[in-house]
């Protein structure tokens, strides 16, 4: 067995000892209380994130709510009236509330008709040969298409115009 060896030290040595071992530990103490705080920012900043996405678009659903009475207010209207110019009235009533709101919420319309073709935002359906436009030109909008702030959502749908072919020679044939 080895035996245990007494260490004599002196006392100046072990009050430097003690120190700097209760420096130690403060130090460790305040890393681990650095640490909590870490990971208890990071959980808040989660959840304050995901009631964020929850609700984001409260606004816009609590001004749509408007347009979904009006559209009810159409219908009980149209109930009570075989006038369909009524019906007409009422729904494009509820058509602009709708478009005005969107377009608060920064949503636009695409609209090409007459404009060159830009792939980024249109979609070519079909290509008609027309010699009244430039080639490539948007000659009609078969479905709109809409940008939210910048970001195409969805492309225009349209027909494009292209240059009338050359009939082919007979020799070509």
């Amino acid at each position: 067995m080895a035996e245990d060896k007494k260490v004599n030290i002196p006392e100046s040595e072990l009050n430097v000892l003690k120190e700097k071992a209760a420096r130690v530990d403060e130090s460790l103490d305040k890393m681990l209380r650095l640490q909590a705080d870490y990971e208890n920012r990071k959980k808040r900043q989660e959840r304050e994130k995901l009631d964020f996405l929850k609700f984001a678009n409260e606004n816009l659903i609590t001004k749509l709510l408007r347009v979904m009475d009006d559209f009810e207010r159409a219908i009980d209207s149209a109930k009570n009236s075989s006038d369909a110019k009524v019906l007409l009235e009422g729904l494009e009533m509820v058509r602009h509330d709708f478009k005005d709101i969107m377009e608060e919420n920064g949503l636009k319309v695409i609209d090409p008709n007459g404009q060159p073709f830009d792939p980024d935002k249109h979609e070519a359906i079909e290509h008609i040969e027309d010699d009244g436009h430039p080639a490539n030109t948007v000659l009609e909008v078969m479905r709109r298409g809409y940008e939210l702030n910048g970001k195409i959502l969805r492309p225009a749908a349209v027909k494009v115009s292209k240059k009338k072919e050359e009939n082919k020679s007979e020799e070509e044939i």
